[in-house]
C-alpha cells in the first residue's frame, strides 16, 4: 500500500536532510546577523558557493513540497470524527520536533510575538478535517494553497500588518502570476470530488458514554455535522472553509516577517533580532500548540467533558505533524539559502500538486474525463502562477 510506505520515508529523509543542512549552516552563521542576512538573496552569478547554496536551497525546497504535500495521507483514511482531538494531537507532534530543532540550534532568543503566527496557523487547522471531509485531500490542498499563496503575496507586497513592502523588478509578471493563481482558485470550485466520508475504520469513538450509544440521551452515532448535510451544501462550505484557512496559512508568518523587517530599526524593540528564519520556528510551534490546547479545552467543556477521541487517529496525527513540522524546517532552510519570495510561490504550489497527485491517483476522488481536465488545467494554472511570482524578483 502506497498510503503507510512513503510518508514515512520522506520523514526519514527530510530528518537527513534537516541535520546536514543545519550542521552546514551553524558554520556559516558566526553569531552575526549581517553574516546571516547576505545568505537570503541568492546570487544568481555563477561560481561554486553559489551553486552549492542553490542545490541545498531546491533540495530543501522539494522535501517541504513532498512532506507538506503528504502530511495528510496518514489520516485520509482514519475516521477523526469532527477533527478536534486529531488536530491537538497534530500540533502536539509539531511542538516536540520544534522542541529538538530548538536544542540543535542552540535555544535562539525567543521571540513572544512570534507566537500570534502559530495562533492564527492553529485557527486555520482546525478547518482541516471538514474540508477533507467535504471536497477531499486534493482539492482541498489546492484551494487553500492558493489563497495562501496570494495572502502571503499581498503581505509582502503592499506590506501588510507593518511589514517592509518588497520591490520587485518586474511587477507585471508579479501581477499576472498572482492573477493566475487567483484564476486557478475560481476554476477549482467547478472540480466535483468524490469522497468517501465515513473510511472503513474505527467509526465509534472511544471517550463517548456508553450511555449516549445505547440511547439514554445523545445522538447515537458519530456523525459530524459535516456527514448530515447535503452533497451541494457540503462542497460549498467545504470550499468556503478551504479558502478561509488557506487566508490564515497565508498571513500566520507574518510576526515573523514583523521581526526580521524591524530587526535593523534602532527605535525598535526589535533591533537587532536575528534574520535567520530557523530562530522563530520554536515559538511560532509553541503558539501552535498553546493555541490548540485551548481550542480543544474549549471544545471538552462545550461536549460536558466527553470529547470524541478516535484511538486510530492518534498515530496518524502524530506522524503528520511530524511532517509538517520538519517539511516547515526544510522550508525555511531553502528560504536562507533562495529567499523567502522565491520559495514560497514553488512551495504553496507545489505541496498542492503533490496532494492532488495523491487524491486523484491513490484515492480516486477525481472521476470522469471533464472532471479530470478542469483539474489539470486549474493544477497548471496555478503553477504557472507562482513560477511567474518567483521569476518577478529575479
Amino acid at each position: 500500500m502506497l498510503q503507510p510506505k512513503y510518508p514515512p520515508l520522506l520523514l526519514f529523509f527530510a530528518a537527513l536532510l534537516m541535520v546536514s543542512c543545519h550542521s552546514t549552516e551553524q558554520g556559516t552563521r558566526g553569531g552575526e546577523n549581517a553574516a546571516i542576512g547576505k545568505l537570503e538573496a541568492f546570487d544568481f552569478t555563477f561560481n561554486s558557493t553559489n551553486m552549492t547554496h542553490f542545490a541545498y536551497g531546491i533540495a530543501a525546497n522539494v522535501v517541504a513540497v513532498l512532506l507538506y504535500g503528504s502530511n495528510f495521507v496518514p489520516v485520509k483514511r482514519i475516521e477523526t470524527g469532527d477533527g478536534m482531538f486529531f488536530q491537538w494531537v497534530n500540533c502536539a507532534a509539531i511542538w516536540v520536533v520544534s522542541m529538538v530543532g530548538d536544542l540543535m540550534l542552540q535555544s535562539p532568543k525567543f521571540h513572544p510575538i512570534a507566537m500570534l503566527g502559530g495562533v492564527i496557523w492553529a485557527t486555520g487547522n482546525l478547518t482541516v478535517v471538514p474540508v477533507i471531509k467535504a471536497i477531499g485531500l486534493g482539492l482541498g490542498i489546492l484551494i487553500w494553497g492558493s489563497s495562501s499563496l496570494l495572502m502571503g503575496w499581498a503581505t509582502s507586497r503592499f506590506g501588510w500588518f507593518g511589514i517592509a513592502a518588497q520591490d520587485v523588478s518586474r511587477p507585471i509578471l508579479n501581477y499576472c502570476g498572482a492573477g493566475l493563481c487567483l484564476l486557478s482558485g475560481l476554476i477549482f470550485f467547478f472540480v466535483k470530488t468524490d469522497v468517501e466520508l465515513h473510511p472503513n475504520s474505527e467509526s465509534i469513538p472511544l471517550l463517548i458514554d456508553r450511555r449516549t450509544n445505547s440511547g439514554s440521551y445523545g445522538p447515537s452515532s458519530s456523525e459530524f455535522w459535516i456527514d448530515v448535510i447535503g452533497p451541494k451544501t457540503r462542497r460549498f462550505i467545504g470550499c468556503l472553509l478551504a479558502v478561509m484557512s488557506g487566508l490564515l496559512y497565508g498571513s500566520s508568518f507574518a510576526p515573523i516577517l514583523y521581526i526580521k523587517s524591524h530587526s535593523s530599526c534602532r527605535d525598535s524593540i526589535f533591533h537587532g533580532a536575528s534574520v535567520y528564519d530557523l530562530d522563530y520556528v520554536y515559538a511560532q510551534c509553541s503558539g501552535i500548540f498553546v493555541a490548540s490546547t485551548v481550542y480543544f479545552a474549549i471544545y471538552c467543556a462545550a461536549m460536558n467533558n466527553r470529547p470524541r477521541v478516535y484511538s486510530r487517529a492518534i498515530l496518524p496525527g502524530l506522524l503528520s505533524g511530524l511532517m509538517w513540522a520538519l517539511a516547515t524546517y526544510c522550508w525555511f532552510l531553502a528560504n536562507n539559502y533562495l529567499s523567502a519570495v522565491i520559495t514560497y510561490p514553488i512551495v504553496t504550489a507545489g505541496y498542492g500538486l503533490v496532494a492532488a497527485l495523491w487524491g486523484s491517483l491513490v484515492f480516486r476522488e477525481i472521476k470522469g474525463l471533464t472532471n479530470c481536465f478542469i483539474f489539470f488545467l486549474a493544477s497548471c494554472v496555478v503553477l504557472t502562477g507562482s513560477l511567474l511570482t518567483a521569476i518577478s524578483k529575479l
